[in-house]
């Protein structure tokens, strides 16, 4: 993963001080994550990311745009993850198993009761705000083509059955995972949300 390194100095005073960007913004995220958009506060952001207000407001003009590079942030670290994971598995079913252990694994714990920027957007700000809207259907679109295609890939390996709409079984994990993710928030187990995942996966026999 790249070291994003932003110049946040007055370019009159002295030498630039710069800060690691994406590790602000890991700590960005964690507030979002865990208070909202609208219950994270300016002070709470900056003092994650061990920045100054001012530094804050040059690097991200205001808390949406802290927001909306977080969002960005959150969404490539998890595909790549994801990409990683896939790219092991040696078949369709296997593929769509590692895909739901990943958000079994996101939904217990601490890390489940953080939640998911995607689903917490979803919710709380895709209504009100046209750009955090657009970027959470792609986010659900691109979850869900990526579901037909896992299937339709089962299907042609023969590791998922062939009687199984692709379109309606894709929507139904689609819904299945950002749902694990509202659950998760209620501080639930690994064992419990593996077993979630694992019987997701007796829809495709």
């Amino acid at each position: 993963m790249t070291t994003d390194t932003l110049d946040i100095s007055p370019k009159l005073r002295g030498r630039p001080r710069e800060f690691n960007k994406d590790a602000a913004l890991d700590q960005a995220l964690r507030v979002f994550s865990e208070r909202g958009y609208h219950a994270a506060s300016i002070s709470e952001l900056t003092e994650a990311m061990g920045l100054t207000a001012g530094s804050v407001y040059k690097a991200f003009k205001d808390k949406r745009g802290i927001f909306l590079a977080a969002f960005d942030r959150y969404r490539n670290v998890r595909c790549k993850l994801r990409d990683e994971r896939l790219a092991a598995a040696p078949n369709g079913y296997e593929k769509l198993r590692a895909f739901l252990i990943i958000f079994a694994e996101s939904s217990s714990g601490e890390v489940g009761r953080q939640g998911c920027l995607v689903v917490g957007s979803a919710t709380e700000l895709a209504l009100f705000d046209a750009e955090v809207a657009s970027r959470v259907a792609f986010a659900f679109d691109v979850d869900e083509q990526l579901l037909v295609d896992l299937i339709s890939l089962g299907q042609e390996d023969g590791s998922v059955s062939d009687r199984l709409n692709v379109e309606d079984t894709a929507r139904t994990l689609l819904s299945l995972t950002k749902g694990m993710r509202l659950i998760g928030k209620t501080g639930r187990t690994r064992e419990q949300m593996i077993a979630v995942a694992e019987t997701a996966l007796t829809l495709l026999n």
